[in-house]
């Protein structure tokens, strides 16, 4: 093969898309991975997944040392440097892009930089960018080009005083007022940010309740914990008008189910409705390629799309919006392509708010056992009364089990505590394997960890929790 030729083009270096083209390269094939934005990673990298849990890190600290060292003896006068942060920040998305781009060179991926187009089957053309003018050709195409965050009407984004995620991660400096439009995992985790480091924030949901598609108890509890904290929230509203003006911005607000408009002021407006898929410029109406009605790219189980030697994976296809839902597809995508019999379960990828206390589920919600029909058992356990969260100072929150009523299966798993994003694997784990409570109930787990409410909380299914 020429150095144009491949068995396997990828176009986005997203999650997905740059460990589908390492998992590739692994198994064989000779692959290259386009990318448009001049560095690897996606999203989820460079303006996502990671800085934004670099700044929930650093907000955290931030926020103890002003409201929580005393108790532990420790007396400090914090100051913040936001330049600083944000330098920190920024170090760790430089360090991680030039990671993967080791990673390519290991894994002999090459890499070429630009945007690519479809120009027929087994054709990609760079349009844009350093490599632009280059025409790849490969026995397979596979789309892992993302999302991008979904606009709402009469709102201009500007980045500087409306924002997307993307400019709340580059804020200079500490909003007075940030109205977060919508109450889903982005906006709280980027309102509690700034709500550490000084921010009134205000969140304005369409629904009745925050986290629309988790257990409704856990989303409830959620909001008592967020309100308690500071963060303000105008439910079951949705708005209508964001003007940016010269101190800062002026929205109306309405009732979801219609009413009189109130006006309010912000010196920043975070606009967080959900992501669509980012598919612009790929050619795929000319190729035929079928979307639903949603946008997303329709395929099969192979990933394959309608058109023989197109692929997709990731956010531009239907499923949760995640970062490690498309890294497993592109794992899986290329093993398929390689001749191998892997498989998904959909039903076991677990969803975080890396907020403080954490949220994290896997499986089922009540509301869906309900919707479905199933008979189900429900084991609870408080945070209240674990030892590890009680000598660490996090009381807030509880692990919530539900199991089948009949098999004792493990359906569902709902965490909201210290840790919840570490804890809920053990869970997925028990769901992947088809495991029931009684697995878990029976597990020896160390003591004192956080870890002992998820025991705790399978036993309060059968005979009771000893601790509580």
């Amino acid at each position: 093969m020429s150095d144009t030729e491949f068995d396997l083009v990828v176009i986005g270096g997203g999650p997905g898309g740059y460990v589908a083209a390492i998992r590739a390269a692994q198994l064989g094939m000779k692959t290259a991975c386009v990318e448009m934005r001049g560095a690897l990673g996606g999203t989820c990298l460079n303006v996502g997944c990671i800085p934004s849990k670099a700044l929930l890190q650093s907000s955290e600290l931030f926020e103890e040392a002003n409201h929580s060292f005393d108790g532990h003896g420790i007396e400090v006068t914090p100051k913040l440097n936001l330049k600083n942060m944000m330098g920190r920040k920024q170090k760790i998305i430089d360090d991680f892009t030039k990671g993967i781009e080791f990673l390519f060179k290991k894994n002999k991926v090459t890499y070429v930089k630009g945007r690519g187009q479809i120009k027929a089957v087994g054709q990609v053309e760079v349009t844009e960018g350093e490599d632009k003018g280059k025409t790849l050709t490969a026995k397979k195409i596979l789309i892992a080009t993302g999302s991008e965050s979904t606009p709402i009407p009469n709102i201009d984004v500007d980045e500087k005083k409306i924002v997307s995620s993307t400019g709340a991660l580059e804020l200079d400096k500490v909003p007075g007022h940030l109205v977060v439009i919508g109450g889903g995992v982005i906006g709280l985790e980027l309102g509690s940010v700034w709500r550490r480091l000084g921010a009134k924030v205000t969140v304005v949901e369409f629904l009745d309740r925050i986290l629309p598609t988790m257990d409704g108890e856990v989303s409830k509890t959620f909001q008592r914990v967020l309100k308690k904290q500071g963060m303000g929230f105008k439910l079951k509203s949705k708005v209508t008008e964001a003007k940016a003006t010269k101190t800062g911005v002026k929205l109306k607000v309405e009732p979801a189910a219609g009413g009189d408009a109130e006006e309010m002021d912000a010196d920043v407006v975070l606009v967080c409705v959900g992501r669509r898929p980012y598919v612009d410029g790929l050619g795929l109406e000319e190729l035929g390629v079928k979307r639903n009605e949603r946008g997303f790219i329709e395929i099969g189980e192979d990933f394959q799309t309608n058109v023989e030697g197109i692929y997709a994976i990731g956010d531009c296809v239907p499923g949760p919006m995640l970062a490690h839902k498309a890294e497993d597809e592109g794992i899986v995508c290329a093993e398929k392509m390689a001749g191998q019999q892997p498989h998904i379960n959909y039903g076991a990828i677990p969803g975080v708010v890396y907020t403080m206390p954490e949220v994290a589920d896997v499986g089922l919600s009540e509301e869906a056992l309900k919707e479905k029909g199933i008979d189900y058992k429900v084991g609870k356990f408080p945070f209240l009364a674990n030892s590890r969260a009680k000598a660490n100072g996090f009381p807030d929150g509880f692990v919530k089990l539900l199991s089948d009523a009949k098999t004792d299966k493990l359906l569902g798993a709902h965490i909201i505590g210290p840790a919840a994003g570490e804890m809920i694997h053990e869970l997925t784990t028990i769901i992947e394997f088809g495991g029931s409570s009684e697995d878990v109930a029976r597990t020896c787990h160390a003591h004192p960890t956080f870890s002992e409410a998820v025991r705790e909380a399978a036993m309060a299914i059968h005979d009771g929790p000893i601790h509580a």
